[in-house]
């Protein structure tokens, strides 16, 4: 059978019990002196030693304990022979006790206030519980103490003055009592220590009161146990915990501490009732600390009254007001917009005026830099919005990144708020070191004074959520004033949304393939993949119109990866049969959100393996919005893409952010001109040169050239004059089913090439 293993603070717990066991044996004076002194070396050594190796602060508590112990351990061993002393010297003992209990103090004080100290209800209860001791200890024990005839007066004081040190000792107790929740092993041993030293310590103020200054051994046996807490508490681990804050809640009246309390209320009168032949001063003592008792209690309900009504007002404020930015939330602003409707205006004067303010990118803010970046740039819109609107207007934050503004105004005036809130917004701001620039799209509706029709805060609402929406269809930073017609446009967008979900469940989508060919000979090289919509009632609806819901409602990454299967599934099926040349690649739309999912690589590494589709077949379109994306998670991406040896086309290229910096940084291969930008050649000489100045800035950087929205000879014709080698667009037909496009683009038999696969045709 194994042997038991006792940890360090179980063994010095067991060797303290030894100890207790053999000074209470009372083998021989030696002996006991031994057990005494080795409880006291032993305790003295875990106090230095235990917290230092646990990391348990502060440090500057431990060895004040430590020196506690030294002190406490002189004082014992020197009161016997202290006391059969005549003069100076029978007060030795009391030279080193009483230096003890104020180094203890020191020590425990300080560790309470790591503990983050007494807070304020708890330190009312404390000083009740602390003044029903004192008037105890001063009344039963110091003042009969003091008054024993016949012996030194230094003595006399001493010996009252010990039982009120128990009075700090209490307090200790209570302190420690009142700031912790949860009784750790090190809590409890220390908690047993200060109980074991407070009832030694009464145990000697009850002989002191006959004039004794030493008595039996068992009167010793609290303060040896009392060495063996304190050491099994240091060499425990969880002595780290004894100084970290650790606060009860502020009010938790629990029946312990109503006991307790309830208790040292009653002290005045059961003391008033055990000693009815009291001095004057005695009298004038229980009087005072009887006032003080209840003027403590009146302190804590007063206090308690105002506590519960600050935390009213403060749950009142939580519950009208956006925690983040300190603005009115949705409750608040409904509030006071059916008051302003409720109140009579009159015709023709100042209407009120809704603006439902929603953030542009802000979901790529949040993605690129984290919630702590987004939160940032809340609080900063919050602030310019309050800055910017009228005093008695109403700024309220209504959800992540929308905002509302209440103002009363005329029209002109309502006109020239929302521009002046636009170019506040506009306005360059720092995010984590970066500069961000931030816009809104933002609906307006009105109530006017003298309408016809009943107008609500829910309606108005309503109608200024629609209009954000039609101005979010319009572009970045556009604002919408409501009309009737935009409920119809706004039911169509929620029956698009429920419908695009049974779309991908029904196998509703499908991709069509548009070729890319090479300009001066018509050859074809690759195709683009573009998703269709083939509605069972509705009919086709186009991309433009439903890829923007898909990323509103996050379908859009679900669809990304449908686009990715069926397209290189139907790659791999060409190759297969023979219908397409070897170097022959695929074009596909990915998505900025879908750059942002971490397993979009291993994704398509896993489709390239599935379909034995080679790499550099693969084409990927990103959006220009991607490249000045700042978060490294999404060039971390590209590269992870490119290291596969997929290629990437920035595409629209001069539309957005075009710059030279952007392409240099990114692994791109290639761009593709904007369709705007052809449809001008042979008529439009700046078209021509922002083409010819985009061609040769991507040669430069050895990036390949594709245009698009190629419509008629002569736009072929300028582009191959400036050297654009590839084109795609109406010229050579409209993106068409797989099964047309093999039909058109078919390779003649025996044409297809077996070389090798190139990386420069995209």
């Amino acid at each position: 059978m194994p042997a038991v293993r006792l940890s360090p603070p179980a063994t010095f717990a067991a060797l303290g019990v030894v100890a207790a066991a053999v000074y209470l044996a009372n083998i021989s004076p030696i002996a006991d002196l031994a057990a005494f002194t080795a409880a006291a070396v032993g305790s003295t050594v875990a106090l230095v030693v235990g917290p230092r190796r646990h990391g348990a602060g502060p440090a500057v508590t431990w060895w004040l304990l430590a020196a506690a112990c030294v002190a406490f351990m002189v004082g014992a061993i020197a009161r016997p022979w202290a006391a059969t002393q005549d003069g100076p010297a029978i007060l030795t003992a009391d030279l080193f006790t009483l230096p003890g209990y104020l180094v203890m103090f020191l020590g425990l004080g300080i560790l309470l206030r790591a503990r983050g100290g007494i807070q304020r209800y708890a330190l009312t209860d404390g000083m009740i519980v602390v003044l029903g001791a004192a008037l105890t200890s001063a009344l039963l024990l110091a003042m009969p103490a003091a008054a024993i005839p016949n012996r030194p007066v230094a003595v006399s004081i001493l010996a009252a003055l010990y039982p009120l040190l128990d009075v700090g000792v209490v307090l200790l107790l209570v302190g420690l009592a009142f700031t912790t929740v949860v009784w750790r092993p090190s809590y409890i041993l220390l908690v047993t220590m200060i109980l074991l030293l407070l009832v030694g310590d009464v145990a000697y103020a009850v002989i002191g009161v006959s004039g004794q200054l030493t008595g039996s051994r068992l009167l010793d046996l609290p303060f040896l146990l009392a060495y063996t807490a304190i050491g099994a508490a240091a060499l425990h681990p969880s002595v780290v915990d004894l100084g970290r804050a650790a606060p009860s809640p502020v009010q938790a009246w629990s029946w312990p501490r109503l006991t307790l309390i309830g208790c040292a209320l009653a002290v005045p009168y059961v003391l008033a009732a055990v000693t009815p032949e009291r001095s004057v001063g005695a009298q004038v003592l229980l009087g005072a600390g009887g006032a003080a008792m209840v003027a403590l209690m009146l302190m804590r309900a007063v206090s308690a009254v105002r506590g519960y009504a600050a935390a009213q007002k403060r749950f009142k404020h939580l519950a009208t007001h956006d925690p983040l930015t300190e603005l009115p939330n949705r409750l608040a602003l409904v509030t006071e917009v059916d008051r302003l409707l409720d109140t009579p205006r009159p015709p023709g004067g100042r209407d009120a005026w809704i603006f439902f303010l929603d953030l542009d990118g802000f979901k790529l803010v949040n993605d690129s830099w984290g919630h702590e970046a987004g939160d940032q740039l809340i609080k900063e819109v919050a602030r310019r919005l309050r800055a910017t609107v009228p005093p008695d207007a109403m700024v309220a934050r209504v959800g992540g990144d929308e905002f509302l503004v209440l103002f009363v105004g005329v029209r002109h005036e309502a006109i020239e708020l929302v521009e002046r809130v636009m170019k506040s917004l506009g306005a360059p701001l720092q995010v984590h070191g970066a500069e961000a620039v931030i816009s809104a799209s933002v609906g307006i509706a009105s109530a006017a004074a003298d309408s016809a029709t009943p107008v609500t805060s829910k309606s108005l609402m309503r109608d200024a959520d629609t209009a954000m929406y039609q101005a979010k269809a319009e572009g970045r930073g556009k604002w919408v004033v409501f009309d009737a017609s935009m409920h119809e446009r706004v039911r169509e967008r929620v029956e698009i949304e429920l419908a695009l979900h049974q779309a991908m469940a029904q196998c509703q989508l499908h991709l069509d393939y548009q070729p890319i060919v090479e300009l001066t000979t018509g050859r074809l090289l690759g195709a683009e993949a573009l998703i269709r919509w083939n509605h069972p009632t509705r009919g086709i609806i186009p991309p433009n119109d439903f890829i923007p819901i898909a990323e509103d409602v996050g379908l859009i990454s679900a669809i990304g990866r449908w686009v990715l299967h069926e397209a290189l599934g139907q790659l791999a099926a060409w190759r297969a049969q023979g219908t397409v040349t070897r170097d022959f690649w695929i074009s596909i739309n990915v998505s900025p959100r879908q750059l942002h999912d971490a397993t979009l690589v291993t994704s398509i590494a896993d489709m390239l393996r599935r379909y034995e589709v080679p790499a550099t077949v693969v084409v990927l379109e990103i959006t220009e919005s991607v490249m000045v994306d700042p978060s490294g998670a999404t060039e971390q991406v590209l590269l992870d893409l490119r290291s596969l040896g997929v290629r990437i086309v920035v595409d629209d290229f001069g539309t957005g952010f075009s710059a030279l910096g952007y392409l240099r940084r990114h692994p791109v291969t290639g761009v593709k001109i904007d369709r705007g930008f052809v449809a001008g050649l042979g008529s439009n000489a700046e078209d021509e040169e922002i083409v010819r100045a985009v061609f040769a800035m991507s040669t430069a950087l050895g990036l390949n050239v594709v245009a698009e929205g190629v419509e008629v000879p002569i736009q072929r014709g300028v582009l191959a004059t400036l050297g654009v080698v590839m084109g795609q667009g109406m010229l050579w037909g409209n993106a068409v089913s797989p099964a047309e496009f093999i039909a058109r683009w078919s390779l003649p038999d025996g044409d297809q090439s077996d070389g090798d696969q190139s990386d420069g045709n995209s």
